[in-house]
């Protein structure tokens, strides 16, 4: 895998608020808020109490840990980030993540499949990984659309067996249009960790291509903490 911090589809910004007012424009789909963080996220991971795959941390969690002068800085960091999304508007979860489900199916549909996110109004992701393996994008010409895989879309047509003129819906209804693979020789994007990333989305209005993203397989022993929305 090739790791990489920019491509032609990236955009650097200085600032959150630099971050949510510049317009995606032409085959620019992932904005980027590079930051370097002090304080120590792990210790944030190792204060909270596991609930499974993966543990949901709200405001009121971080603020009752007991924690180190490091632990404190990192706890900063976190709630600032979260207060900033929910003034904009968004709905920003915090996640220590050991693992997501994986489908056990022929055509993933899981987070770890590189997919775009989709919304019937004007919307955008934000995620920052703040521990752990960071989430990873690949340049949208460097992707095919699984259902028009000649051999993929055989075996979907197989799955539907309905009339012809309801596969395309069939295909929305369940995600598989969500979908991509990455080409052999793709130059895979790490989205490294402290930097707030703003991606495209589907949806109505947009004007650029939306981004196309995956969760990574996460580093043996070593959750995730991730924000995103």
């Amino acid at each position: 895998m090739n790791d990489s911090s920019f491509s032609s589809q990236t955009q650097t910004v200085s600032s959150f608020e630099e971050l949510i007012s510049t317009p995606f424009e032409s085959i620019v789909n992932a904005l980027c808020w590079e930051r370097e963080l002090e304080g120590d996220f792990s210790e944030i991971i190792e204060s909270v109490v596991k609930t499974g795959n993966i543990t949901v941390l709200d405001e009121a969690t971080l603020e009752a840990l007991e924690l180190t002068e490091q632990g404190h800085l990192a706890r900063e960091i976190l709630l600032d980030d979260m207060r900033a999304l929910k003034a904009h508007g968004a709905a920003p979860v915090l996640n220590v993540i050991n693992y997501y489900e994986r489908d056990d199916f022929f055509f993933s549909t899981d987070v770890y499949s590189f997919h775009v996110d989709r919304s019937p109004i004007p919307t955008d992701t934000f995620l920052c990984t703040y521990h752990g393996a960071p989430s990873e994008i690949v340049p949208n010409n460097q992707a095919e659309q699984k259902v028009l895989i000649p051999e993929i879309r055989s075996e979907l047509k197989k799955l539907y067996q309905g009339p012809d003129e309801g596969f395309e819906a069939f295909l929305t209804e369940y995600f598989f249009d969500l979908h991509y693979q990455a080409k052999p020789d793709a130059q895979i994007i790490s989205l490294a960790q402290q930097h707030i990333w703003r991606l495209a989305i589907d949806h109505p209005e947009s004007k650029v291509p939306p981004c196309i993203h995956r969760a990574p397989k996460e580093n043996q022993g070593e959750p995730r903490l991730l924000l995103i929305c």
